[in-house]
């Protein structure tokens, strides 16, 4: 922390390093937490390796980290962090809020967990809160967690075969879902690719998947990528943007499945959705 001399005594500058792999919304998050009179970003990265690296590099008081990165995941990251430097603080930012994704992240050792779509005030609000050694949840994240507890009741609750996926069978997951081979994705992992191959089809199995198309969906669902032109209410209204028609491949993908199951001629060989998987 800097201390700040203002007339009416020391104050205590905290310093934030930013996650994020989109570059707006880096611009955007720096320019807003620079106007604050108590915190300063004193760096960016782009993705959880460069995270790891800040961190430990600067240590910084507080880390606005981003889940759905590449090259390796905002919780990977965290771990790695919290590990070395369990000082920090760290505010999950995501666009997803299952209660898989939140425990996860929870577990990981994250100080806070904000939605992409809050406001500016609620913004400061969880920075501010986690600086004074309290644990910060977006309201509807909280409520969502609170009903969830209050249906399951004191049963156990099975474990899901997404909760037995290893964090390097969910990293290369992630790597395929964002169209990597496997022989690109054991050079990034620095890998041999019958590893990657290996741990694929034990995912795979794992799941029950079949196809890249499938894994791509578990991915869109459990918050490891995103749809392209996510828009939030830190820099104004969704409907006030538009992304001209643009369609990711895994927006074809999602579409393409959503009109396999409206299609009655293809209920005839209808097989269980991926994500529905997930849960059981």
């Amino acid at each position: 922390m800097i201390r700040l001399l203002d007339g009416k005594g020391l104050r205590m500058k905290h310093r934030v390093l930013i996650v994020e792999d989109h570059h707006l919304l880096r611009q955007g998050l720096r320019a807003m937490i620079a106007a604050l009179p108590d915190f300063e970003v004193i760096s960016e990265a782009r993705d959880g390796k460069e995270a790891v690296r800040h961190a430990v590099e600067l240590q910084p008081d507080l880390i606005l980290m981003d889940l759905s990165l590449p090259r390796m995941t905002g919780i990977e990251a965290t771990v790695q962090i919290k590990g070395r430097l369990p000082r920090i603080r760290i505010i999950a930012l995501t666009a997803f809020k299952t209660d898989e994704y939140v425990h996860e992240a929870l577990r990981a050792g994250v100080d806070g967990y904000v939605m992409k779509d809050i406001s500016y005030e609620e913004l400061v609000a969880a920075l501010r809160s986690v600086m004074t050694g309290k644990k910060f949840l977006s309201p509807d994240v909280s409520g969502q967690l609170v009903n969830t507890f209050l249906r399951r009741g004191a049963t156990p609750r099975p474990i899901s075969p997404w909760e037995k996926l290893t964090t390097r069978e969910r990293g290369i997951l992630k790597l395929i879902a964002e169209g990597r081979t496997n022989r690109s994705t054991a050079a990034f992992l620095n890998v041999s690719p019958k590893t990657v191959e290996k741990h694929r089809g034990n995912l795979m199995r794992k799941l029950g998947l079949c196809n890249v198309g499938e894994l791509t969906l578990v991915a869109l669902a459990k918050g490891l990528i995103e749809r392209p032109g996510t828009v939030t209410r830190l820099f104004g209204n969704e409907s006030d943007h538009d992304d001209g028609g643009y369609r990711s491949k895994t927006d074809k993908v999602a579409d393409d499945a959503i009109d396999e199951d409206e299609n009655p001629a293809g209920k005839q060989n209808a097989r269980i959705h991926p994500t529905a998987l997930l849960t059981r």
